[in-house]
């Protein structure tokens, strides 16, 4: 690479780092986004193309009828159910305007925290090294603190990792009757080892203290579609959450993959199998990596903590972008002590994975074990 080169990626990295999206206009390879790389189908694209006159010429639907569909797809009664322009919509009316105070483990997905007003967010610190979730604890101090609004993700972002099914129903029980409302958002759900055991969905009926959320973009595939849902007993709640949404808050061609989407169970599922496997065979080919700590992963994404001899975080996603053309996602700027020293990268495909291996052993220096 001349010099010239250099400063000319060096440039666009800078540039890309800026952006919250619209990255495959710019021609690198992508570890930092969280998706399915290998849904929807060719012939969902194909369904669309039919019917693209009419999705650009006519108003898409309301509320209720979008509700139907997520309903259908997830076997939920509808009036269950908000449907979002992504998750971030709904995190922004929740924590924006009915939260009077939220807490939320961290680290963990900054939305939920940047989308409230100054003060309203408490952070509740997971302990290196692990970053587990002490349920007992933090039900202690969700009480304690008297909020209103507790969120949990999981498998959490950036760590990866799943907070077990009964630890959450635990929680649920610890929180009943102190009038606060528990978010479990499972938008990494579909990638967890034992989805249909760990996912809360199903108990929905007997906890009207629970709502959970689910971002499709990332297990679906459909990041520019902007679809999310949130699902919930609490037909207050719900309410509540419906007077923030706009009329046609989700457009035509997000409406049109709600309704195909049931015809695709088969190739979603075998998509996620895929996406499993994948990232299992990445995640042995990390630890091959000396002195890096990979932390085994639940979702579609691998957390990493950099061996102490080597450059920081930032400085590594640097380099893999201007180097090697590759973009990841570093932690400087999370709430977690030494945040520089953690990554957080993206399974792709295994040819992908194996090419940002070579390039991070040559980076950090460490030797095959």
């Amino acid at each position: 690479m001349t010099n010239k080169d250099y400063a000319a990626q060096e440039r666009k990295y800078e540039f890309i780092s800026s952006q919250h999206g619209g990255y495959w206009r710019h021609d690198f390879v992508d570890h930092a986004y969280l998706y399915n790389l290998y849904f929807p189908p060719e012939s969902f694209f194909e369904r669309l193309k039919d019917q693209i006159h009419e999705l650009v010429l006519n108003y898409p639907m309301a509320q209720d009828a979008l509700a139907s569909l997520v309903g259908e797809l997830i076997g939920q009664p509808s009036e269950r159910i908000v449907v979002g322009n992504g998750a971030a919509e709904l995190i922004k009316i929740v924590s924006g305007h009915i939260a009077r105070k939220l807490i939320i483990p961290v680290p963990s997905f900054n939305e939920y925290a940047n989308a409230a007003p100054a003060g309203n967010v408490i952070e509740f610190p997971l302990e290196p090294p692990y970053f587990q979730l002490d349920v007992d604890k933090f039900a202690a101090e969700i009480i304690r603190s008297k909020a209103d609004i507790a969120v949990v993700v999981t498998p959490n972002n950036p760590t990866s990792l799943l907070v077990p099914k009964s630890d959450l129903t635990r929680l649920l029980d610890k929180l009943s009757g102190h009038d606060c409302m528990l978010i479990v958002d499972e938008s990494f759900m579909d990638f967890a080892r034992d989805r249909d055991q760990e996912t809360l969905e199903g108990e929905i009926a007997q906890m009207p203290n629970l709502t959970i959320f689910k971002s499709m973009s990332k297990a679906y595939g459909i990041c520019g579609l902007r679809i999310g849902y949130m699902l919930t007993l609490n037909s207050e709640f719900a309410d509540k959450v419906r007077e923030g949404i706009h009329i046609w808050n989700i457009n035509g061609f997000a409406e049109t993959f709600l309704e195909l989407a049931p015809q695709f169970r088969k190739d979603f599922s075998d998509s996620c199998e895929q996406v499993k496997a994948d990232r299992d065979k990445f995640y042995e080919e990390l630890q091959s990596i000396q002195g890096l700590t990979a932390f085994q992963p639940d979702a579609n994404f691998i957390f990493c903590r950099l061996p102490d001899h080597c450059p920081s975080g930032p400085e590594v996603t640097k380099r893999l972008f201007v180097e090697h053309n590759i973009y990841i996602k570093h932690c400087q700027g999370k709430t977690l002590p030494a945040s520089d020293r953690y990554l957080r990268i993206a399974s792709r495909t295994q040819a992908e994975n194996h090419k940002l291996i070579e390039a991070l052993r040559d980076i950090i220096g460490g030797a095959g074990s």
